[in-house]
């Protein structure tokens, strides 16, 4: 009796996994040259980019909640903006810019020097 239950839960259980396989992408991380970034004036201004020189801009709005990160460690936006200032090769590095898709804002900002 209990291997009949034990095996309608299985086929049930089985079943069910192709309801839950319909995803949603709702975060898109971006890999943005810093030459093609042009950063926030206030933190409730927008960020503009693209992926590459001759690509379309996009332009997202940044919130007081966006986290602007340098190395991993968190930093306000004029203390970003000071970092940024100061790389010299603009056109090698990397800003990892991450976009909330549900919200259309951006959730972060992280460079790695």
């Amino acid at each position: 009796m209990h291997i009949r239950k034990l095996l309608v839960l299985i086929i049930l259980g089985l079943t069910s996994l192709s309801a839950t396989a319909d995803f949603r992408t709702t975060m898109e991380v971006w890999e943005i040259d810093l030459v093609n970034l042009r950063l926030p004036g206030t933190e409730s201004g927008t960020l503009t980019f693209s992926d590459c020189e001759e690509c379309e801009s996009l332009t997202v709005r940044v919130t007081p909640a966006t986290r602007y990160t340098v190395n991993k460690r968190d930093v306000s936006l004029a203390d970003f903006r000071k970092v940024i200032a100061g790389i010299v090769d603009r056109q090698n590095t990397i800003i990892d810019v991450s976009h909330d898709l549900i919200a259309d804002r951006i959730v972060q900002l992280n460079v790695k020097l």
